[in-house]
């Protein structure tokens, strides 16, 4: 039966407030395991790969899964950061390339030669959509996808929000752009964005139709991917509500809302869409 994991990012648990002391991991960790999700998520770029190791006992503490989000810049970058992937168990490893090819041409070659390495470490990877980074552009990102089929993503959709300020509610020519966008991705993302800012409040009245619209990206997200993976495979959804200036904040420094209840409210939002998904897949199957 197909499964939902659903990870926190050890990044998002980061206070940065004005008098406040931040969390150390293990209070962090601890946290997230409290609220039930399945694993954490690291952000390492590869100087960073002994602390990443060094966290390895928390993980096995509180009996979390580990995932990666890498920052590769080079071959040998991408390399060393896969056998961290490997080493820490994460499932697959998120890719924010830092190259910055000028055209899609360019870029494939990177491309190609990336998923050469992870095939060769084993571990697989996904190029996240991600601004400033080799999928910084949107539309850039799609040409790619058609020189590198077997290019694989995973979506963070409010990197392109942003990007291409998507004013709401989104006409046909952006649902088919983005639905381009959903048959290549194999992992999702959780962070509202407008078409102006990276991380919007959640439960503010002004953002709904952005919660909406995501909602709706994730939902179909979610169902296709579902409808042509195995009946074993697990789907990956991470929280990822950074700090600030992520986070928005009033003068005084201080964020606009609680982002660890936001991020246990993205989480139920996903868990009823993974229902919804699982009862369609059944009433599909049974139909048949």
């Amino acid at each position: 039966m197909q499964a939902l994991k659903i990870y926190q990012s050890l990044w998002a648990m980061a206070l940065r407030q004005p008098g406040l002391p931040e969390r150390s991991d293990k209070e962090s960790f601890k946290m997230i395991a409290d609220a039930g999700f399945h694993g954490v998520c690291l952000d390492p770029a590869v100087h960073e790969i002994q602390d990443c190791l060094a966290k390895q006992p928390l993980f096995e503490e509180h009996g979390l899964a580990c995932l990666i989000n890498s920052f590769p810049k080079t071959d040998d970058d991408l390399r060393a950061l896969l056998v961290l992937s490997k080493e820490l168990g994460s499932p697959v490893m998120n890719v924010i390339g830092v190259t910055y090819p000028l055209t899609a041409k360019e870029a494939a070659p990177t491309v190609r030669r990336w998923l050469d390495i992870s095939d060769e470490v084993g571990v697989p990877i996904l190029f996240e959509t991600h601004r400033d980074c080799i999928t910084n552009d949107m539309f850039f990102t799609l040409e790619l996808l058609e020189r590198v089929p077997e290019m694989r993503l995973c979506a963070d959709f409010s990197h392109y929000a942003v990007n291409r300020e998507l004013a709401m509610p989104v006409d046909a020519f952006w649902d088919e752009l983005f639905d381009r966008l959903i048959k290549r991705s194999d992992s999702f993302q959780g962070r509202i964005a407008s078409h102006e800012q990276i991380q919007v409040p959640i439960g503010f009245a002004q953002h709904q139709v952005y919660v909406e619209q995501f909602k709706n990206w994730w939902h179909s997200g979610m169902r296709q991917w579902s409808q042509r993976s195995a009946e074993d495979a697990e789907l990956i959804f991470l929280c990822e509500l950074g700090p600030p200036p992520y986070a928005i904040t009033g003068a005084d420094g201080v964020e606009l809302s609680d982002r660890f209840e936001e991020s246990l409210i993205i989480k139920s939002w996903i868990e009823e869409i993974w229902a919804d998904v699982m009862s369609l897949r059944l009433r599909s199957s049974e139909d048949t």
